[in-house]
Order: structure tokens, then sequence, then C-alpha cells
């Protein structure tokens, strides 16, 4: 229902009824400019897109608080939202209006994150430039916000849209080198040297490796279980994806590696590694110990080193990029490729040989043409 009356004092006032009954007004000089913003309110709402302009003057931060509030996800998705939102984007955009926010803040807030400006909201300690992955996954817990608030009627466009991200330029990873790896190693206490050779050779991740339970290892097939994760809050937690969870297939000298450590460290509780202690060692302390570790000497190896070398020798090996993606338990091969593509053959003398033997049989053809040829010469 719409209408426009003329008032009292001259003025025009058009009216209408949005979809839930209710009422939206507004005062005009001229009949025209009243029919037309009600026109425009109607073309709103027949074609689905109308926004209640009452409802954008609440806060991102109140909308965003309350969305978050009512997800269902996974645990590590819950804090990936929680981090993008308390950390990032709450404390840069969380106190204007939902409804004020254009696309050209969107874009300034990306470049906030890709600046060394950025602030840690606990505190305002500085903040290191966030990677181009950590911001797109900033990004897009935003534009989920957005999406969300367009759903509820809250704004009519999401502002999330022709937005520019940072390109990541270091797509190719390095691979470290066996020296490399074993010059970490050795520089590691006797307690952890283990743990080098079971990365590098079962291509796990850190906090799954530390998830690790005693009965996750079968000596005798030669396999890991890998199941859960150990977080950097030292809680246990099941992996999230089903291709995370995963048997991966190990050599003799990850198996012996494994064998020598418990007769020296045994274990009965609820990790495979533990510490001084015999608590379950954690990711700060690993990270610490292979810190000293490359910094003495002089390596740059992290705990992604060594499943990067496991992703090599695979490749290497001529592995394909389905046993790649399984071994290392991504969600997709395009995961795989997008990480590890630079590592396959792909030199143009393999190229030659791999159409040379597609097109074998015509080969011949064209040596009998040649002599031929040279015969009638």
């Amino acid at each position: 229902m719409a209408s426009i009356q003329k008032r009292a004092n001259g003025r025009w006032r058009a009216r209408f009824r949005d979809e839930g009954g209710r009422e939206h007004a507004r005062h005009f000089e001229r009949k025209f400019d009243a029919q037309a913003w009600l026109d425009e309110e109607t073309a709103k709402i027949v074609r689905g897109d109308w926004a209640d302009p009452r409802a954008g003057r609440e806060s991102l931060r109140a909308y965003a608080t309350r969305w978050q509030s009512i997800q269902v996800s996974s645990a590590g998705t819950a804090r990936i939202v929680d981090n993008a939102l308390r950390v990032h984007t709450l404390p840069r955009l969380g106190q204007h209006r939902i409804g004020n926010i254009r696309r050209s803040d969107v874009q300034a807030f990306v470049k906030w994150l890709e600046s060394g400006e950025a602030r840690r909201a606990n505190g305002g300690e500085p903040a290191r430039p966030l990677s181009p992955g950590s911001i797109r996954n900033v990004y897009e817990v935003l534009a989920r916000v957005m999406d969300a608030a367009v759903e509820d009627r809250v704004i009519s466009i999401s502002p999330c849209r022709r937005i520019t991200l940072p390109k990541d330029h270091n797509d190719e990873v390095e691979v470290a080198t066996l020296e490399d790896i074993e010059k970490v190693r050795s520089g590691l206490g006797q307690r952890w040297q283990a743990i080098p050779i079971v990365l590098a050779g079962s291509g796990l991740r850190v906090g799954e490796l530390l998830g690790l339970r005693l009965s996750d290892v079968d000596f005798l097939r030669r396999t890991i279980r890998v199941e859960r994760q150990r977080l950097q809050s030292n809680q246990i937690a099941p992996l999230k994806s089903k291709a995370s969870r995963r048997t991966v297939p190990v050599g003799q000298v990850v198996i012996d590696a494994l064998a020598a450590h418990l007769a020296s460290y045994p274990t009965t509780g609820d990790a495979l590694f533990t510490d001084d202690l015999r608590e379950p060692l954690t990711y700060q302390r690993w990270k610490r110990l292979l810190s000293d570790a490359a910094k003495a000497a002089d390596v740059d190896v992290t705990s992604h080193s060594f499943r990067h070398f496991a992703a090599s020798a695979l490749i290497s090996g001529s592995a394909s990029v389905k046993q790649v993606q399984t071994f290392l338990g991504h969600a997709s091969a395009m995961v795989t490729l997008r990480t590890y593509a630079h590592l396959w053959p792909g030199d143009e003398d393999r190229t030659r040989s791999v159409l040379d033997a597609a097109l074998g049989p015509l080969g011949a053809l064209a040596d009998s043409l040649r002599t031929e040829a040279t015969s009638e010469q």
C-alpha cells in the first residue's frame, strides 16, 4: 500500500508499507519528488533488494557479533572467523553504521591490512603486514557478514564487490635440502631428533604430529593414522576435513626413528612425543626448539619445510597429483597443484618425449617418406 498526500504546510507526504507491514514515510517540497521516491522504493521491493534504512543504522560490531553467535561450523572455521572479526575487522570498522560502509571503505580496509600500519586490538601492539592468504581470509569473513546483512534486508547491496586483493608473489615454495634438514636435526637435543625425520618422511603438519598417540603408529604395516591435531592452545581437536583424516604410509627410516625414540623416551600417555616432564610436547615449545636449531645452523627451515620436502620427494619419484594430495591430506587436487605445480617436470625435452611417444606410429611413416625422398634425389 502506497500513497501521497499534501499536508497542511504545503509539503507532500509519501508513505508505503514494507513486506513486514511496517510503514515508511518521507516529506517532500514537490509532489514529483515524492512520487519518484515512492517509485524507487516500490521497485526495490519488487526486485527483492529493498532494505530498511533504519536497520542500516546498526553498527557493524553489533550485527557481526550477532551473526557470529548463530553460525554453525567446525571448531577450525569458528577460530578463523573469530580471529578475523575480533583482531582485524571490528577494531577497524566495527564502530561504523553497517549501512554507511561503502566499497571504498572495504578497499581501504584491505589496503590497511596489507600495509605495516595495522595494529592488534589487544593492547595496540604493532602487527606485521598480513600475508595475501591471511588478508583473503579476513576479507572473506567480512564478505560473509555483509552477504548475510543483505539477506536480512539490513542493507540493499554488499560493499564487498569488485575488491582488489593483494596477490601472493611467493606461490612457489622453496624446498629445503636434505643437508639443511640434517643440520637442523643435529642441532636439536637428542630427545627431539626423531621429529624432523618423521615430519620429512610423512608430510604431516606439525599439529598433526603433536596430536599423535602411540596407537596411531602401526610398526608392522608401516603406517601412521592421522585423525586429530594439537592446537596452539594445547587442546586436542579432531581434524576438520575428511581429506585430512588419513592413513599415511611411511618408509622404514621413519619407523626405525620412531622405534629408537620410544626405546629412549617411552610413552604410555596420550601423546607420542613428550617433553622433559613427560607432558605432551606443545606447539610453542617445538617452535622454539626448531627456531633455535635453525638459527644455530644458519638455515631457513620451519615446520612446514619438512612437509614441502616430503611432497618434493614424492613428485621427483614420479608420484601423481592424486597420490600427493592423498598423502598430504589436501582437500582437493587444486590445492596440491597451486602449491607444488612448479615441482612437477615440465621442461621442453619431456614435452617432446611425450609427444613423440604419442605419435609413435606416425614416426615410421615419416621415416619411410624421408627415405623415398632421398632415393628420388
